[in-house]
């Protein structure tokens, strides 16, 4: 078993060198509907996915963050663009989402579900 990122598996299962089982979002991809969630094979626990943000250096004054989250904002609004992530199955979040607090909550969020199954792994930091 392989669990891979839709954009670097969904190439590979159109191709017919993998098949996909399962998704592991709460919803079906909207480029692969005929690959089940999770839920719909009996594996609600199993929820995780995969994002992307951008970062800046600790310290960085909020009107750079702002002119930078307005760039990537705005890049995100080109529908060429949008259109070829969705052809890879990249998930475009919403606007709302588009927002350095939305990150931080979410980065907290992240941390929160997978910092005690770290710890209870043993793994450590190299």
């Amino acid at each position: 078993m392989i669990i891979a990122d839709q954009v670097t598996s969904l190439p590979q299962i159109r191709g017919g060198t993998i098949k996909g089982f399962t998704v592991t979002s709460k919803t079906r991809l909207a480029v692969a509907p005929d690959i089940p969630t999770v839920d719909e094979v009996d594996l609600p626990t199993l929820h995780t996915s995969v994002w992307d943000a951008i970062w800046a250096p600790k310290g960085t004054s909020a009107p750079i963050i702002a002119k930078l989250n307005a760039a990537i904002v705005k890049t995100f609004r080109d529908a060429a663009l949008r259109q070829r992530l969705e052809q890879l199955g990249q998930e475009v979040v919403p606007r709302e989402r588009q927002t350095p607090e939305a990150l931080a909550t979410l980065h907290k969020a992240e941390i929160e579900k997978w910092w005690p199954i770290i710890q209870a792994t043993g793994v450590r930091a190299e």
